[in-house]
């Protein structure tokens, strides 16, 4: 006699199937993990970069058609970029940049201006261009943190900075709908640039935080990448901010 088999579980449709999505900084780390994640649910995926060759890499890695090399603080490139799309794109994931922690009094005008407006004119230049190409329903997900919340010494004017992502991607929201805007804060995450910052001090870095973070290990791209992904796919949310972190805010790490 034999036992019945069991039914085979059913099968789940991918939930990006036909949808396009652009990484602006998408040759490596939370980019390039999520272009994967997003190649998994159907998606097809144009990646950017400024190293060409990197970019090539990555795409190969990855399966990838479709890339261009540029700088997205260049607005022209920006803008030829978006210019020749030639099809509807569905969601931007902007990873491109990042914070300049430095003491206030060691920073000069044109580094303070930076500081504050550098990562919201950036992406400021890509909503427009990006805009009339996209879908309504897609997002434009940028990326925050969570350190500079917890003001200090070391972060400098980077507190200051961080207050004004939340209310920016909201009103940016009101503005591009029916097109999503959403922010992604998060903590360290185990990168490649990661580890270029750190250096021989990685190790050390990933050990602390295994022992203070509430989730016992260190947060990396594919977590974020998951995250992003789902944002992409639920429609209902825009104009919010999503921590991930591990808790890292919460406490001393």
């Amino acid at each position: 006699m034999t036992g019945a088999q069991s039914p085979a579980p059913p099968q789940r449709e991918p939930e990006l199937a036909g949808q396009t999505v652009v990484l602006i900084g998408g040759s490596a780390g939370i980019g390039f993990e999520t272009a994967r994640r997003a190649m998994a649910e159907g998606a097809d995926v144009v990646l950017t970069g400024r190293n060409p060759d990197r970019l090539a890499q990555a795409a190969r890695e990855l399966g990838a058609h479709r890339t261009a090399a540029f700088d997205a603080s260049d607005e022209a490139a920006v803008e030829q970029f978006f210019g020749d799309l030639s099809a509807p794109i569905d969601h931007v994931l902007i990873t491109a940049g990042g914070p300049e922690y430095a003491p206030l009094l060691e920073m000069d005008a044109d580094q303070v201006r930076d500081a504050m407006s550098g990562h919201i004119l950036v992406t400021l230049v890509i909503a427009r261009c990006a805009a009339s190409k996209m879908r309504a329903g897609g997002t434009l997900l940028f990326m925050g943190g969570t350190g500079g919340r917890r003001i200090s010494r070391s972060v400098g004017i980077v507190s200051a900075a961080t207050d004004a992502l939340p209310p920016f991607a909201a009103a940016l929201a009101l503005e591009l709908a029916p097109v999503r805007v959403n922010l992604i804060a998060a903590g360290f995450v185990d990168t490649p640039l990661s580890a270029t910052l750190l250096g021989d001090q990685l190790d050390e870095r990933r050990r602390e935080l295994r022992e203070k973070l509430p989730i016992g290990r260190v947060v990396g791209p594919a977590d974020v990448a998951a995250l992003a992904v789902h944002i992409m796919i639920n429609t209902a949310l825009t104009g919010a901010t999503f921590d991930i972190d591990g808790g890292q805010q919460f406490v001393s790490a």
